[in-house]
């Protein structure tokens, strides 16, 4: 009695198994990212299992990924490195990017020699106040106004030694987006590394 309870459950499984195998199944299961055929069917691609075919999409919806967003800087006063070198590459702000609260105060501090901080013209918010820090010396800002800060360092500018500070809300991004196309035409190496900068907002 035991083998044929045994037996049945194996057959119902195998049923089971064997309904999942259909076509209309696996494409259910996989339609968000793949193409399913049969193997009969002239696809283009190759078989992925027992009589179809798989194609991976490359052009899914999937959602953006949040993995290097930026979150909300704790505290109220905050400290930016003017680096060499650093997690993004050579003559760096560290970190690169962060958030910060409104009246809140980022203290950018020199680590190895001949940086600055300096605020960029039409790269900050319109009613923002701007600086310019002297080579070789640390500078503290204090952010009153919302919006999107781009600054460099001005000896390094061409090398795209440059950081992003968000200040409560992005309310100005579109306006730094369309800014940066210009920005990053004066840069000589490191093109990408704005874009890639304003991605983690």
């Amino acid at each position: 009695m035991k083998n044929l309870v045994l037996v049945s459950m194996l057959l119902i499984s195998s049923n089971s198994f064997m309904e999942d195998m259909r076509e209309e199944a696996i494409s259910e299961r996989i339609s968000s990212f793949a193409s399913v055929c049969l193997s009969t069917d002239d696809c283009g691609i190759e078989t992925s299992g027992p009589g179809y075919k798989v194609a991976i999409n490359n052009n899914t919806s999937a959602a953006p990924s949040t993995a290097n967003k930026v979150k909300l800087s704790e505290g109220n006063v905050h400290e930016v490195k003017m680096l060499n070198a650093g997690e993004d590459g050579s003559m760096v702000f560290e970190p690169a990017v962060i958030k910060v609260s409104v009246g809140d105060t980022v203290n950018f501090v020199l680590v190895d020699p001949m940086h600055n901080s300096a605020s960029l013209p039409n790269m900050i918010p319109s009613n923002a106040s701007s600086w310019n820090g002297a080579i070789n010396e640390n500078i503290s800002v204090t952010f009153d106004t919302e919006g999107v800060y781009v600054y460099n360092c001005t000896p390094h500018a061409m090398m795209a030694m440059i950081g992003v500070i968000q200040v409560g809300e992005a309310v100005n991004l579109n306006e730094i987006q369309s800014a940066a196309s210009s920005l990053k035409s004066t840069f000589v190496m490191n093109q990408e590394r704005l874009d890639e900068y304003l991605s983690r907002l």
